[in-house]
């Protein structure tokens, strides 16, 4: 019974928050396509400074081993990057394999200019990982308490949406459809219930490697808040534009801090 319990909390927090944050995300997206890359970078930098950081820390492992853990981390999603933007553009070249030569100079010349951004595989791992500790977190609860475990469910999830409505925005860019971005999201939300059934069964070994999940999920969005999508923000902008674009940036700061704030 328990592990029912564990099965519709996690899912209802993994995949509810992701749909949630669509409904949310893309009515704005479709008219504020820059302002929601702010709203995203700052949503993942508060996910990772403000909530999974500062947690990871509370627990009894060592300051040392975190910060190696979170370089190990940024250091892997660099490398996912290079192999993304790399399949990319063989993909691309292979496109464009039987062009004669003035059709190859144009090709390359569009290359150039339209190459797919990068960062979806990194924000999909990153939220896969989180999700798992999520799932291992309301696993821990439900075995407790019922009412802790719906609780901690319904607190996940609240503090999820802010952050899914960034990795929309930025899984929407990457693949240039919002319907691909919502199913890519979605399952990676339902990592959730496998961390809720593996937490079940294993809760006492995992429970010591979870600020580890931590850092290395906060790793993930680190990288693509200052990898990706801040350098798409630095272009020279008139001072309305630029105002904007700073409060679209605190707005998602503040909006995951307030909610994470609530649902602790």
């Amino acid at each position: 019974m328990i592990l029912i319990e564990i099965l519709i909390g996690t899912i209802a927090a993994g995949v509810g928050s992701v749909w949630l944050a669509a409904v949310l995300g893309f009515a704005m997206l479709a008219r504020y396509t820059q302002h929601m890359l702010s709203l995203a970078a700052g949503a993942l930098m508060a996910t990772a400074f403000m909530h999974l950081l500062p947690e990871a820390f509370e627990s009894e492992a060592g300051a040392h081993e975190l910060f190696a853990w979170l370089l190990v981390g940024l250091v892997f999603f660099f490398l996912l990057d290079k192999a993304e933007l790399w399949h990319h553009g063989h993909e691309h070249h292979q496109g464009e394999g039987h062009d004669g030569p003035a059709g190859h100079g144009h090709g390359h010349h569009h290359h150039h200019h339209a190459e797919p951004r990068s960062g979806g595989w990194t924000v999909l791992a990153g939220d896969s990982v989180h999700a798992f500790g999520d799932g291992i977190l309301i696993a821990s609860a439900f075995m407790a308490d019922l009412r802790l475990g719906v609780i901690t469910s319904l607190a996940v999830l609240a503090h999820e949406v802010p952050h899914h409505m960034g990795d929309l925005v930025v899984l929407r860019h990457t693949s240039g459809t919002s319907r691909a971005a919502l199913v890519k999201v979605s399952l990676a939300g339902t990592v959730t219930a496998l961390g809720g059934v593996v937490g079940y069964f294993l809760l006492t070994q995992l429970q010591d490697y979870l600020p580890y999940f931590l850092v290395v999920a906060s790793s993930s969005f680190i990288y693509v808040a200052l990898a990706d999508l801040i350098p798409q923000l630095q272009k020279r902008l008139g001072l309305q534009a630029t105002v904007a674009q700073i409060a679209w940036l605190l707005a998602g700061i503040g909006l995951v801090t307030v909610v994470s704030g609530l649902a602790h």
